[in-house]
């Protein structure tokens, strides 16, 4: 079969069994345009809770799909590839945050959206890398415990000097092993390019940056700046997407290193399987991790 082949009986067949395809934006063109939304992965759970379907199929990564099932229990949630998982998500669990909230019971446990529903059972206000910002700012304590990347809560930190962070060594090995040396490079290439960076670089990395945000901010500040080059910051699926949105415009990325092979796991043939009811991974969570986990979620929410 090919692509567009595939991308019919996948349409012909989520129609026919009433299933909601979800794509994280790094996955691939021809997995986006089948789907009903893209973006980034929480604004992805909150759309699909939100739709009458009485199945989900997440196409990204296994922290993505339990988030679609906290805020939809009710719903069949399937993980479109069972191995894609998120390394910075498993990089800390439950037991390992637990000893060290009895080392420091005076800090607020803020945990990245990037996490386990498990590990968010024992924090207390769950952030995206666009609304970490606003939450940590908002919140009444001024000792904040962030995981697990070290290099987002840095940032927030630098901009919230009134309040203490404590950090732990975490965060996405893709976007950290980005170095001011690939910086350099890049600027060499392309001098006239304004640099657009995602906060899980390193902050030598976002201290060089004209802009600084997540992956939907940066794709947004790019298709409304007037300005006509960019360097790309974040997983290089942005600079197709990019490409393909804006011809009138040009988009580096900043290394070709910069992939996300568990994001890449993931092809039109998983979707189909799924869509025919021979693939994926049907996502279960008991009750107590559900409730525990979204409680983290909705304090999110309420801080907007």
């Amino acid at each position: 079969m090919s692509i567009y082949e595939i991308q019919q009986e996948i349409l012909k067949l989520k129609k026919e069994k009433d299933i909601c395809i979800l794509a994280h934006c790094y996955q691939s063109p021809e997995i986006l345009e089948i789907a009903d939304f893209t973006g980034d992965s929480f604004a992805l759970s909150v759309s699909a809770s939100k739709v009458t379907n009485k199945t989900v199929i997440m196409c990204g990564v296994r922290f993505m799909a339990e988030t679609c099932k906290i805020l939809s229990p009710e719903k069949t949630v399937i993980l479109s590839n069972p191995t894609a998982g998120c390394p910075m998500a498993e990089m800390m669990d439950k037991e390992l945050i637990s000893q060290v909230k009895e080392e420091y019971p005076d800090y607020t446990v803020v945990a990245y959206i990037n996490t386990t529903s498990e590990l968010k059972t024992v924090c207390d206000v769950c952030v995206t890398s666009s609304s970490a910002l606003k939450i940590c700012k908002a919140l009444d304590s001024d000792k904040i415990l962030f995981i697990p990347d070290c290099n987002l809560g840095s940032w927030i930190s630098a901009q919230l000097p009134e309040k203490e962070f404590k950090l732990l060594n975490g965060g996405c090995p893709t976007h950290a092993k980005m170095s001011a040396q690939d910086v350099k490079r890049a600027k060499e290439l392309h001098p006239d390019a304004l640099f657009l960076v995602h906060p899980e670089c390193r902050p030598e990395v976002v201290a060089l940056a004209d802009y600084v945000g997540s992956t939907t901010g940066i794709m947004d500040y790019a298709l409304k700046s007037e300005h006509k080059e960019f360097i790309i910051g974040t997983e290089n699926s942005i600079v197709t997407h990019l490409q393909l949105k804006c011809r009138d415009k040009r988009f580096y990325p900043l290394s070709k290193d910069l992939i996300c092979n568990n994001m890449k796991a993931t092809t039109l043939t998983d979707v189909l399987n799924c869509c025919e009811g021979t693939g994926g991974e049907i996502i279960e969570l008991d009750e107590d991790t559900r409730l525990k986990a979204k409680a983290c979620i909705d304090r999110m929410i309420e801080l907007g």
